[in-house]
């Protein structure tokens, strides 16, 4: 962001935080490069003036696959950024206002991210975010003439030109991912993604108080095209998947004192990371998967069908591959339950190559010798970082292109196949653009049963001894 202008100096030199302040503005030109700062005379509701720097562009707001530009402006207090924006939209003469619960008549914005403003827990990029989600849902402007139709109103906002704001039409929806946490696995995931997926922006952020640090120096020794390396969360704003592989390992005696270090960490990422992307798939890849899975779902306030974990899915990707080139089975096959020795196998009742969706096949002694054949074949692979790495890959992959994949993949178990408690397991899930979706549950066998109600025990005991 260019801050030299002799105005916008002399203006920021007014403010109570100017070094805060300019870090911040950094910070929004990373993300929002059309957001263009310049001064003005901004006029309080008591008749008084004053010289302030403001933001002008547009943001972008997704709808329908996708993305529309809304001009904006923001004005920045001198005491910015302890003390929140005043936000405007930017109608032109051929423009009208749709007022509702997130804009007056006058076209200022009401958030409640603006209501209950915290710097540093609150930042710009996150607020636009947040900005985007609620005109996803009420477009808050039309032209003259198409007030009431929402589908002009989108064609007409997506055609918009404002010069000072540098907005563009877009066509397509951003592809950025972000992987939260270092080390190996945060690593081979950042590149299995790469490899895999057709990325716009992949950000890699390493987080100071994880015991898995690292690599985040190298990549920005070796530079990668499309991955930015950051420390900060708010690099993550506007990604359509958010991989964590954090972990904050600790010499604790107890697992449940272990397994709270990795929740106390969550507790400062997870929200902020929501809060950045509100409508991003988080896919938790730490560990306890089952648990952090859990864990995040409750400290993010997403949908449960936005927030998964890596669970069982490299072993079900193992366990197809084998029945299909080894034992010459041709039928999908899933690990499900709890990632632990209680882990379970099911098999599709339809073929890999049949166009019906798949359904999980009620267990039966015919199928059983061969998925035990199968499960012994896999005993000598073991689950190392590249492997996790490319399989959170493959999930990352079916929902960039919406590919409605069957994955068995960690998510709320509760309701399926009689299950009451409210636990994560590892089920069969459909995965696109918006998620997961639970294939129907169906009657297991009387091991896979126990050993799944076993699993439900020990992770409810689990999460009742944990501060969340």
């Amino acid at each position: 962001m260019d801050l030299r202008s002799e105005k916008i100096q002399r203006i920021l030199s007014k403010y109570k935080f100017h070094d805060v302040a300019v870090e911040e503005l950094q910070k929004i030109y990373r993300l929002y490069p059309g957001m263009v700062p310049s001064t003005g005379t901004y006029t309080f509701s008591d008749g008084t003036q004053k010289d302030l720097v403001r933001l002008v562009g547009n943001i972008p707001v997704p709808y329908g696959g996708r993305s529309y530009n809304f001009p904006i402006q923001l004005w920045l207090m001198d005491s910015f950024p302890f003390t929140p924006p005043i936000c405007l939209l930017r109608p032109t003469t051929n423009m009208v206002i749709r007022e509702g619960k997130h804009v007056d008549g006058g076209g200022r914005i009401h958030l409640p991210g603006l209501h209950n403003w915290d710097y540093p827990k609150s930042s710009v990029v996150g607020l636009l975010a947040e900005m985007a989600a609620k005109f996803e849902e009420d477009p808050p402007l039309s032209s003259k003439s198409t007030a009431d139709n929402k589908d002009e109103l989108l064609a007409f906002v997506s055609n918009i030109q404002i010069n000072d704001g540098g907005s563009r039409r877009l066509d397509q929806p951003n592809n950025k991912v972000s992987v939260i946490g270092g080390g190996d696995l945060g690593m081979a995931s950042v590149m299995s993604i790469l490899s895999k997926c057709k990325v716009d922006q992949l950000v890699f952020i390493d987080v100071s108080e994880s015991s898995t640090k690292g690599g985040s120096t190298d990549l920005e020794i070796f530079r990668l095209p499309q991955v930015e390396v950051s420390r900060d969360l708010s690099a993550s704003a506007g990604s359509r998947v958010v991989v964590v592989t954090a972990n904050a390992w600790s010499s604790e005696q107890s697992y449940a004192s272990v397994v709270q270090t990795n929740v106390d960490l969550y507790r400062g990422i997870i929200p902020n990371l929501a809060r950045f992307s509100p409508n991003t798939v988080m896919l938790i890849a730490s560990q306890p998967v089952d648990i952090m899975t859990h864990v995040a779902w409750r400290q993010s306030g997403l949908p449960p069908t936005r927030v998964i974990g890596a669970g069982c899915n490299l072993d079900s990707e193992r366990l197809s591959h084998i029945l299909d080139i080894n034992l010459n089975t041709h039928r999908p096959a899933w690990v499900i339950g709890e990632l632990s020795d209680n882990k379970v196998a099911v098999m599709s009742n339809t073929g890999l190559s049949s166009s019906v969706q798949p359904e999980i096949a009620a267990g039966s002694n015919s199928t059983k010798p061969l998925l035990d054949r199968a499960f012994e074949m896999m005993k000598t692979r073991g689950q190392r970082s590249w492997s996790v790495g490319l399989s959170i890959a493959d999930i990352t992959n079916s929902v960039l292109t919406d590919k409605m994949k069957t994955h068995s993949v960690c998510t709320l178990a509760q309701g399926w196949g009689g299950i009451g408690a409210e636990v994560f397991l590892s089920l069969p899930c459909i995965m696109g653009s918006n998620g997961s979706t639970r294939l129907a549950g169906v009657s297991l066998g009387p091991e896979e049963d126990s050993k799944l109600r076993e699993s439900v025990t020990s992770l409810s005991d689990l999460m009742g001894q944990l501060r969340i």
